[in-house]
């Protein structure tokens, strides 16, 4: 439990610091306001174990795997950006993975609804694992525990990156990895 509570305080500090946090705050309140419980959402909840090999797939593919959550504002203004990604790279071998760190008890409540409401077609798991302190350095030796985080690789490179993205600046990364 210390280790989820050191993960979200990590995570809510990190969400905090966005240079345009008011206006992604009044976002995120928003879409609060409008969220209602939808049981329709096919939701995959994995634990570390499960998901783990999600992060190592060796075949001719781009993956794109970000960690998010309905309650960290940088991480909802980014994930329009990554469907659209999915959208005009789905031919060219790129494939989307949104690992939601939202906790299971508002897997409901909140992590359906937003999915439902943002129209969300990419991949969606839940990440029900408690012991971050184990997993948080598998992903990557050097991430603090905050998010938005995105990996990008293919079977020759991997990138990690511990910040939000434009649409912009992801369609770049993406691109160094398709040459």
């Amino acid at each position: 439990m210390k280790n989820i509570i050191l993960l979200v305080c990590l995570c809510c500090f990190a969400c905090k610091n966005d240079t345009k946090k008011d206006s992604v705050k009044e976002d995120v309140n928003t879409v609060a306001q409008n969220e209602k419980t939808v049981s329709n959402v096919d939701l995959i909840v994995y634990n570390f174990e499960e998901l783990e090999p999600l992060l190592h797939v060796e075949d001719d593919n781009v993956h794109v795997i970000n960690f998010w959550a309905t309650w960290c504002a940088p991480c909802v203004k980014e994930l329009p950006h990554f469907e659209k990604l999915r959208t005009e790279y789905a031919s060219k071998h790129v494939e989307l993975v949104l690992v939601s760190l939202d906790f299971p008890n508002v897997y409901d409540s909140k992590l359906k609804p937003f999915i439902t409401n943002h129209n969300i077609q990419s991949k969606v798991i839940a990440l029900n694992d408690q012991d971050s302190e184990t997993w948080i350095p598998k992903v990557n030796r050097n991430w603090s525990g905050t998010i938005p985080v995105t990996i990008i690789y293919n079977k020759d490179r991997r990138q990690f990156y511990e910040t939000p993205f434009t649409y912009e600046a992801l369609e770049a990364e993406v691109k160094t990895f398709l040459k």
